[in-house]
């Protein structure tokens, strides 16, 4: 049984882990007689427990609200109590965490919000960097992207997109371990030294994961016409040492690097080889959000492309548990929570290179076919408990097969999240009906063209419960026509007005309550299992209906259009 601990013990206890200390740049510090009046707060004789109050109104402050050890912190007048006292340091900062302790359990919240962190308290810079929003410069990746693509494409002679990827990939991965990288290099050098850091950097892993020796196997097959060009060497080395600069990890929030690439390597082609749509950031975003994903899950994605979902679920999981500093919790968060499995070689080496690039757990990606068995084996002993996925969408490559599969062998009650094309489950009615003889399908979302240029259908998000039957369950439907992004010549599309952010947040709180949105619909299982699009109005100005009749009319009377013009026009002749 745990040990008693007074309020006072508490308090005590909680400003030392949080180090609260006052110092030059801030006030800070706990205790039962301090008001908010001594603090700054004129006229409020309100007392805080703990507190910390940095000199800069920019950056975020903390109240720490404590409790003896045996009180329950889920009461609502212990949060309505330090809801107060945030409510009071918000007059003077933007950003405000409030944390409640009883000496064993810790509750957190950040503008108004309850979060999902571990239930442990730590130090104040934990909760001081839920507040780095900072992200990497996609716009610039996009440009120092296009120029590697044009450099190796047209330079070096290395004709097959997927090396061209491959080939910047493994670069970013030696250069993100240690490799030099510098001015004067030859091309032996360089390839040397890529290739030696890029088999380091996965070497302890590799005895618990032998396909990762497809890594070095895909690279060794590109295939460079040309290698004596210094100064495209040069360009090559500047391109990667500066996109390896805006990939540091205090600053990631989870973008698809590889997705960057393929954004940009694609503009020459439509559509990868390999049936791959790589999705967007921002719907990795959305569909983490709406699946009600948090670092205590599982998370699969069973045709994992270049691992947008999985490294997207990574810089949230790691977001949530307080970032890097806490690195007990993190490396459990890659080693234990990620999976992925992917068909494609070139692609596997891909999704490969993407988490090395991060740092994390490409021991749980495979280079297998979802559709089978082994796969089925593989992911029931990995107890998924969340799906993300965008599986291929063609016959030809098992779309339903895949979907059928992992939903068969996901946890009981996991949370299923793929994108499809918007009939495919009308398509494929039959085996539709038999994945609802076993799953619930929750809820469907039809997206707006996300896809614009890659691929030609529209698409919806479609969300299962695992081994529960559906029955005659409703299911809760809704369109979001629009995402923000505008189409950017030779660039693809692009968030240029910071739209998505606002839109995002409207349509999970839609997605989360059911409700508050006109393009709100319930759908039965024995109807077709899509969005119904909303029937145009039927409009006809005087005009048209002028000569609609006299269409008709010439038509009853058996009269040619064309002989009645030639008429019309005599007789205004004469």
């Amino acid at each position: 049984m745990a040990k008693f601990k007074t309020e006072d013990e508490v308090r005590t206890e909680a400003g030392q882990i949080l180090g609260l200390c006052n110092s030059e740049k801030c006030v800070a510090g706990v205790g039962q007689l301090t008001t908010f009046n001594k603090l700054g707060f004129k006229g409020i004789v309100d007392k805080p427990d703990g507190w910390f109050f940095p000199e800069s109104r920019n950056e975020p402050a903390i109240i720490l609200e404590t409790k003896s050890s045996d009180k329950d912190l889920s009461k609502k007048e212990w949060v309505r109590e330090l809801q107060k006292n945030v409510d009071i340091a918000k007059r003077r900062y933007d950003k405000v965490i409030g944390i409640l302790y009883n000496g064993y359990d810790t509750v957190v919240y950040k503008d108004g919000r309850k979060l999902d962190l571990q239930n442990q308290l730590f130090a104040k810079e934990y909760y001081l960097k839920l507040y780095n929003q900072t992200s990497i410069d996609k716009n610039l990746i996009y440009t120092l992207t296009k120029k590697i693509n044009d450099n190796l494409h047209f330079n070096f002679g290395i004709k097959n997109l997927n090396h061209r990827m491959i080939f910047t990939a493994c670069a970013l991965v030696a250069k993100r371990y240690g490799a030099l990288l510098y001015h004067g290099m030859n091309w032996d050098t360089l390839n040397t030294s890529v290739l030696s850091t890029l088999k380091q950097s996965y070497q302890d892993s590799r005895r618990i994961n032998q396909k990762l020796d497809l890594i070095e196997e895909s690279y060794k097959s590109i295939q460079c016409n040309f290698s004596e060009n210094a100064n495209a060497i040069d360009d090559f080395i500047d391109s990667v040492n500066a996109i390896s600069e805006h990939l540091n990890s205090d600053y990631w929030n989870g973008e698809d690097v590889m997705g960057i690439f393929f954004n940009e390597f694609t503009r020459y082609k439509g559509k990868s080889e390999a049936g791959q749509v790589f999705t967007p950031d921002h719907i990795t975003s959305l569909m983490y959000r709406i699946t009600g994903t948090t670092h205590k899950d599982r998370v699969l994605d069973a045709c994992c492309g270049s691992g947008a979902f999985l490294t997207k679920a990574m810089a949230n999981m790691i977001r949530e548990v307080g970032g890097n500093a806490n690195e007990a919790a993190v490396k459990k968060i890659k080693n234990e929570h990620l999976f992925g499995v992917e068909f494609d070689k070139e692609v596997f080496t891909l999704a490969c290179a993407n988490m090395l690039i991060h740092k994390d757990g490409k021991t749980n990606l495979t280079h297998d076919d979802s559709r089978t068995p082994a796969v089925g084996q593989w992911i029931r002993e990995r107890n998924i408990t969340r799906v993300l996925m965008n599986p291929p969408y063609e016959k030809k490559y098992g779309c339903m097969e895949i979907v059928e599969n992992v939903l068969d062998n996901v946890m009981d009650g996991a949370i299923c999240a793929f994108i499809l094309p918007d009939q495919k489950l009308v398509v494929e009615k039959k085996k539709a009906e038999r994945i609802l003889q076993n799953h619930t399908l929750q809820k469907i979302i039809k997206l707006p063209d996300i896809f614009a240029g890659m691929a030609g259908a529209s698409t919806s998000i479609f969300i299962f419960k695992a081994h529960e039957k559906h029955e005659n369950k409703q299911i809760f439907s809704c369109w979001i026509p629009d995402d923000g992004f505008e189409t950017v010549k030779n660039q693809g599309r692009h968030d240029i007005r910071k739209k998505w952010p606002a839109l995002e947040d409207y349509w999970a709180d839609v997605i989360y309550k059911q409700s508050g949105d006109a393009s709100v619909q319930w759908l039965l299982a024995t109807e077709p299992l899509c969005y119904k699009m909303p029937e145009q109005e039927f409009s006809i100005d005087e005009k048209d209906f002028k000569k609609t009749v006299l269409d008709y009319v010439l038509f009853e009377a058996q009269i040619d259009e064309k002989d009645f013009k030639i008429t019309i026009t005599n007789v205004k002749a004469d």
